[in-house]
């Protein structure tokens, strides 16, 4: 079993540091690489009501027989769910698609600044935060001038941005202003869907200290600071992905991770990003 840290949020609740990733994961799966997660000692899984799968996360909390109170669970609100009542509305329809009274964290899955929602959404997501139906409300995709329009009329900053973050796209901008603004940066998509373990300087340094090149970049995230919900569906790598509280980068070597961002995203650019997450 892993010990894993937690990261303290900017209302008090803790987060642990490395996440069990679920995008793209099957709904007919997701009950079983949700359980080798946990056996493993994952507590955090990250979810949204746009992955289609939030009943198999649920599935799986209720068959680990782990108290509610030791498992964190993410889930986010669908771009085509945006707007007050809408909002309410689909949090309750995530609320008992996970079976769980409570919600850990609720995000806005993207800002779709065309649509002009997110005012009235995140006004939503205060009334479900002063109800106790989340513990921790943020954001997800949300760049520097999103979070600046936000916290216009927000009441509640949000605890969380959850965006896109590798070695060949780290967003120091976007993490930046999070962090001024108090936010906790959560990275998706952290090994770069497996194209930056081929980078030279990854490889060379996962020989150079015997770990795998997976390890070496969840290892650097962990010590810059950032939560990570690394995916995987075979255990061998869900429990590898866990396994990465024996060794430390030097500051050279977190230098050489960090020298490796090409601004190059491999996923939709929040300012016009539309899609609705409805299936069709």
């Amino acid at each position: 079993m892993t010990t894993q840290p937690m990261i303290e949020l900017n209302n008090g609740v803790r987060i642990p540091q490395v996440g069990l990733g679920t995008f793209k994961v099957d709904e007919d799966d997701t009950q079983r690489v949700v359980e080798a997660a946990l056996e493993v000692g994952y507590r955090h899984v990250d979810t949204a009501a746009g992955y289609y799968n939030e009943a198999g996360v649920g599935a799986a909390l209720r068959a680990s027989g782990l108290a509610r109170e030791e498992l964190f669970v993410t889930t986010k609100l669908r771009n085509g769910d945006q707007g007050y009542d809408n909002a309410l509305r689909a949090f309750d329809d995530s609320r008992a698609a996970l079976g769980v009274d409570v919600v850990d964290l609720y995000l806005v899955h993207w800002p779709v600044p065309s649509k002009g929602l997110a005012p009235e959404t995140w006004r939503a997501f205060e009334k479900l935060y002063d109800e106790g139906a989340v513990r921790a409300i943020g954001v997800s995709n949300f760049l520097p001038e999103h979070l600046e329009d936000l916290l216009r009329t927000a009441r509640v900053v949000p605890a969380v941005n959850q965006i896109e973050i590798h070695p060949s796209f780290q967003q120091p901008e976007a993490q930046a202003a999070s962090r001024e603004a108090g936010l906790v940066v959560e990275a998706y998509a952290p090994i770069g869907r497996g194209e930056d373990l081929e980078l030279g300087p990854v490889v060379d340094l996962a020989e150079e200290l015997g770990v795998s090149p997976a390890q070496v970049v969840l290892r650097w995230h962990l010590q810059r600071g950032r939560v990570v919900i690394p995916k995987s569906s075979t255990p061998e790598r869900i429990a590898a992905n866990i396994d990465v509280f024996g060794f430390e980068l030097t500051g050279p070597q977190l230098e050489a991770m960090d020298a490796l961002d090409t601004d190059e995203r491999m996923f939709a650019d929040p300012r016009t990003a539309e899609f609705t997450q409805f299936r069709s």
